[in-house]
């Protein structure tokens, strides 16, 4: 006959399931909280409410890595996808700004999770740039190509390295839809459609897959942005 000190050495382990249960539920729910903590952006794309992983800076309009800044009335637009990028900083989100690759006086419209950013009568677009706090890279190139997320920062201005993401410090892990990147960060393919995701420092987090549609003036099968939406 099993002794109470035999039973309580068998119940131990079950109770140590019985609280890591508890616990990846309420992991789960705090996901699913912060997920429908999302506002739809003026993209159709929801945007997350969490910090700027830093400011869209102040783009020159001088060529970087032969990507020219066209104003509106010179913008050729031969070839429109978008990729989606997402940043975790120490098991963080943190988002890409509205306005990179758009140099000011730049027309904004909204504000908060509405904002949207565009180019001006005065200011110029590089091909690779971002509309709003979504996340969503506009690639808008006079033809098509190959385009990198170390394109992308250097029309951003921030610095992209195996140890540094923009601000952020630590070892930098890069998947591209769902595939481990080998090799600088920056060498990354920006996929067309797709999603890239950037983790800087640990825990390294699963990389999450996205569906996005993005809607509007510079939505899905548009060829530029040349129309202001509505604020």
């Amino acid at each position: 006959m099993p002794t109470p000190s035999s039973r309580r050495r068998r119940l131990i382990p079950f109770s140590l399931i019985g609280v890591l249960a508890v616990i990846a539920l309420l992991a789960a729910l705090w996901s699913v909280h912060r997920t429908s903590g999302a506002t739809p952006g003026p993209e159709g794309v929801p945007v997350q409410p969490v910090a700027d992983l830093a400011p869209a800076g102040a783009a020159t309009g001088a060529p970087v890595e032969g990507i020219t800044c066209r104003p509106i009335g010179r913008e050729q637009v031969g070839y429109h996808v978008h990729t989606m990028v997402t940043v975790y900083v120490q098991g963080r989100q943190e988002r890409l700004p509205a306005g990179v690759g758009i140099t000011t006086p730049a027309v904004t419209t909204g504000h908060g999770a509405t904002t949207f950013v565009d180019v001006g009568l005065h200011d110029c677009l590089y091909w690779l740039h971002t509309h709003a706090n979504d996340g969503i890279v506009h690639v808008e190139a006079p033809h098509r190509g190959t385009f990198t997320l170390g394109e992308l920062f250097a029309v951003w201005g921030q610095p992209l390295t195996a140890t540094r993401v923009g601000p952020a410090r630590g070892p930098v892990t890069v998947f591209a839809n769902g595939h481990r990147h080998v090799g600088a960060p920056g060498s990354t393919v920006l996929p067309p459609g797709g999603v890239v995701q950037i983790d800087v420092g640990t825990p390294v987090v699963a990389f999450h897959a996205v569906r996005f549609h993005v809607t509007g003036q510079c939505g899905d099968g548009s060829n530029g942005c040349v129309a202001r939406p509505a604020a």
